[in-house]
């Protein structure tokens, strides 16, 4: 498989764990980035093939996947480099993957689906822990429960790194999001909370803008969907006062202050950290004659789990027969996916 797929972004967080998982399965992607500085020594130390370019032209993007079947893109903030990598891909033939969880770019794919399969190419955003155990969560409980008109998912534990501290960054002036009958409607940061019990304990969880609220309706067909995320009270009071300076958040003098302070004070958790964290999902769908149904999945911590699933997602694209189009993890690969997956453990009912 050397040269089969390029991985773009490779130079950050997220981007050398898949880089590197991806070596420990044998295969040889092609490491990209827009510097040439940055990608050059890791390119050397993992003993992979490089290139260098920006994302500035789709053209330019089209020249450069000369020679490769799938790209995986790891660098965000996606709001601004998913769309011309989409458009090259639509261009030359080539299947898209990405780690993505904004909303923006999931919505923005799916509009792609016509495109999609007449250039025979699978667009398949979010392969990482945004969204694929959330995503095989929702599918596995819309399996058990047909007709189901709602759905409920949390998640906890874990800290970030710096890229996606900057992705929150620049959702953060848009407030919260929730699917409504259908369709997407805005509503006040933290707009909601609960109690939500997940596997090892209840947490108190607010709700926040995830990526389900997009790609869960595509796999499910449920037209009401909110995603929580665990967090002490504290932490939700604070999110609420964010309500009033929202405007000033969306400012690019603010905006330019805070991602410096992220690239000082942010590094993404640790090696040690990786390999014992574990992260907790929950879901729940229901129905209007009140019946419902629960699940808890438990992963690996979320970059761990990242890499894994990025690398698998792409094996599967590059030899499995999906059908061309858009996708979401569990609309390519099947509701249980995730338990494919090392050291997942889905329980539903």
């Amino acid at each position: 498989m050397a040269g089969d797929w390029l991985l773009y972004g490779a130079n950050g967080y997220t981007g050398e764990l898949i880089a590197a998982e991806a070596v420990a399965r044998g295969l040889r992607p092609v490491l990209a980035g827009r510097r040439a500085e940055a990608i050059v020594p890791l390119a050397k130390r993992l003993g992979l093939p490089h290139r260098t370019f920006s994302l500035s032209s789709s053209r330019e993007i089209a020249a450069q996947l000369a020679g490769v079947t799938a790209i995986l893109l790891a660098a965000g903030p996606f709001s601004a480099t998913s769309a011309p990598v989409v458009e090259a891909c639509l261009q030359s033939g080539v299947h898209y993957l990405d780690i993505t969880g904004e909303i923006a770019v999931f919505e923005n794919c799916a509009k792609q689906n016509d495109r999609a399969i007449q250039a025979g190419t699978i667009i398949l955003p979010g392969v990482g822990f945004d969204v694929v155990p959330s995503d095989c969560l929702a599918a596995s409980l819309a399996e058990k429960l047909p007709g189901a008109t709602h759905v409920e998912l949390a998640f906890a534990g874990g800290s970030m790194s710096r890229g996606t501290a900057r992705t929150m960054l620049e959702g953060l002036g848009l407030g919260g999001a929730i699917r409504d009958h259908g369709r997407i409607r805005r509503v006040p940061i933290a707009w909601r909370t609960a109690q939500i019990a997940f596997r090892d304990k209840v947490r108190n969880a607010v709700s926040i803008p995830w990526g389900d609220v997009s790609t869960a309706f595509r796999s499910t067909g449920i037209p009401n969907i909110i995603v929580f995320a665990a967090a002490p009270r504290r932490q939700v009071m604070f999110m609420r006062s964010l309500r009033y300076v929202a405007p000033i958040l969306r400012s690019e003098p603010v905006r330019r202050w805070l991602s410096h302070r992220i690239d000082n004070r942010i590094s993404g958790p640790s090696q040690e950290m990786r390999a014992v964290a574990r992260t907790h999902l929950w879901g729940k769908v229901h129905n209007s004659s009140g019946e419902s149904v629960e699940g808890t999945l438990e992963t690996p911590e979320a970059y761990q789990l990242t890499a894994a699933a990025a690398v698998e997602c792409m094996r599967r694209v590059l030899h499995d027969r999906i059908t061309p189009g858009v996708h979401t993890p569990s609309t390519a690969f099947g509701a249980s996916f995730i338990t494919e997956l090392a050291g997942c453990d889905l329980r539903i009912g």
